[in-house]
C-alpha cells in the first residue's frame, strides 16, 4: 500500500485526489492539506510514500517543497499551468498532471509511482532506452509503424494527424499532440507550440520566436504559451 499526501490550497481539488485516490486499490490517503507548512510537518512525522503536490501555494511553492523533503517522498505535481514543467525536469518528480485531471491519466501516474514502488526505483528514468519505441496507426489502412523514440526529431500537429519527423522521415500518424506528449520523455522532448513538440538535444539555435534544430530544415515557432516554460528550461542551462 502507498500511503499518499494531497497537498493543495484549493479544497474542490483535494476532494477530487481524494476520490481518485479511494478508487485506487493499492493508493491510501493518510492526510490532506491546504496548508503547505503543515504538511511539511506531516511528512517529517509519519511515513508518507507519495505526494500530490500542486505548486503555486501561499507560503512556500510546490518547488520550493519538493526541495525542502530532499527527496524524502515521491512527488506528482498537479498544477493548471504548463509553464512549470520545465523546471520540474530537473526535480525527478514521478509525473506532472495538468488541471482539470481526467481519472485515467490520474491512474497513468499512480501506475508509475507503483511500479517504482515495487522495484524499489527511487527517481523516474529519464532517459531514452535504444529499444523504447511506439507503434503508430499511419494513414494506409490496416497499417501500423515501429518508430524509435531515441530517432524522432519533432512532432507536427495537422488537425486529426500528426507528422513524426524521423531519421529524415515524416511519417503521419493518427494521435493527438496530448497523448504523444505525455508518452515521450519529459527531459529528452519538450512541446514548444501548439502544432511543435521538439527533441531538445538537437536544438542549436533560439532565435526571436523561431526554434533551430540539427539538420533540420523547418520553420519551429516558439509558442507564447509554452514559452515561459522553454526560457526556464533554457536557463538552466545558460553559462
Amino acid at each position: 500500500m502507498i500511503n499518499c499526501l494531497i497537498v493543495d490550497d484549493e479544497q474542490h481539488a483535494i476532494d477530487v485526489l481524494a476520490y481518485y485516490i479511494k478508487q485506487t486499490s493499492y493508493l491510501h490517503l493518510l492526510h490532506s492539506t491546504t496548508n503547505p507548512m503543515e504538511a511539511l510537518t506531516v511528512v517529517n512525522t509519519n511515513k508518507i510514500d507519495l505526494i500530490f503536490l500542486d505548486i503555486q501555494m501561499p507560503e512556500i511553492s510546490g518547488i520550493d517543497f519538493i526541495k525542502t523533503i530532499q527527496g524524502s517522498c515521491r512527488v506528482i505535481l498537479t498544477t493548471a499551468y504548463s509553464e512549470f514543467a520545465a523546471e520540474s525536469y530537473d526535480l525527478e518528480v514521478v509525473d506532472y498532471l495538468l488541471k482539470p485531471i481526467p481519472f485515467p491519466r490520474f491512474l497513468k501516474a499512480a501506475q508509475r509511482a507503483l511500479t517504482m514502488s515495487t522495484s524499489g526505483t527511487t527517481q523516474v528514468s529519464n532517459e531514452l532506452d535504444d529499444d523504447d519505441y511506439i507503434f503508430v496507426k499511419t494513414e494506409q489502412k490496416g497499417k501500423m509503424l515501429k518508430i524509435n523514440l531515441r530517432d524522432i526529431d519533432y512532432i507536427e500537429g495537422m488537425k486529426n494527424y500528426v507528422a513524426i519527423h524521423h531519421n529524415g522521415q515524416k511519417t503521419m500518424a493518427l494521435l493527438n499532440m496530448k497523448d504523444l506528449e505525455e508518452r515521450l520523455p519529459r527531459k529528452q522532448y519538450m512541446r514548444v507550440h501548439k502544432s511543435f513538440i521538439i527533441s531538445i538535444s538537437k536544438i542549436i539555435a533560439v532565435e526571436g520566436n523561431q526554434i533551430m534544430l540539427r539538420n533540420i530544415n523547418a520553420d519551429i515557432l516558439l509558442g507564447e504559451t509554452y514559452k515561459p516554460g522553454f526560457i526556464e528550461m533554457m536557463k538552466l542551462k545558460m553559462m
